[in-house]
């Protein structure tokens, strides 16, 4: 998917004008007026960390990648139920436990994927995971064969998770080689964000 973080509307028709038919944005705030200044129908993914009062933005997602803790995962399912449809999420998983990033640590996951199946508001779909930024190669498959791993507990459990969204500018070939079903490219495709 193309991630338009920082660029404006310009960059999400640049994208559908390429054949890229879903668009990443980290922000609510920074999605919701490209949604309106654009009239091509991507697909839209909130890819970054989602405040429980802004829950009700996901309405205008077709796919949520960071559900990241139990809290936020009831703030969504009480949306889902409130709103009669189910939102698509991605569990996100902090497979080497950075402590700047959010998400599920790996021995949470065979009993938040327990918990998730009985909120009915929510359809849990994949994983997200994010590496560390200078992670080598050996690091980069550890983190990517972890978050697979965490797939595989939720459909143990009975979720239909067949997504796995992992990769990055930098990573997105190990990403790949590990399973990717989405990769989330900015850089590689807009250049550096503008300041």
């Amino acid at each position: 998917m193309a991630v338009t973080k920082t660029h404006g509307p310009d960059a999400v028709q640049a994208a559908w004008d390429a054949g890229v038919q879903d668009v990443g944005e980290n922000r609510v705030q920074e999605a919701l007026p490209k949604m309106d200044a654009i009239s091509v129908p991507v697909r839209w993914h909130l890819i970054g960390h989602l405040q429980r009062n802004k829950v009700k933005s996901l309405a205008k997602f077709d796919l949520f990648h960071a559900l990241d803790s139990s809290r936020l995962a009831d703030a969504v399912n009480d949306f889902g139920l409130g709103a009669n449809t189910a939102v698509k999420s991605l569990v996100q998983i902090n497979v080497v436990g950075e402590e700047s990033k959010g998400g599920y640590a790996p021995h949470d996951v065979p009993r938040e994927a327990e918990r998730l199946r009985s909120l009915a508001g929510i359809h849990v779909t994949g994983v997200m995971t994010m590496a560390p930024l200078d992670a080598d190669e050996a690091t980069l498959r550890a983190t990517f064969s972890g978050a697979r791993r965490a797939r595989e507990v939720l459909c143990a459990a009975g979720h239909s998770a067949t997504e796995l969204s992992m990769g990055m500018s930098s990573d997105y070939e190990v990403a790949i080689e590990e399973g990717a079903t989405y990769i989330r490219l900015g850089t590689i495709l807009f250049g550096a964000r503008p300041a």
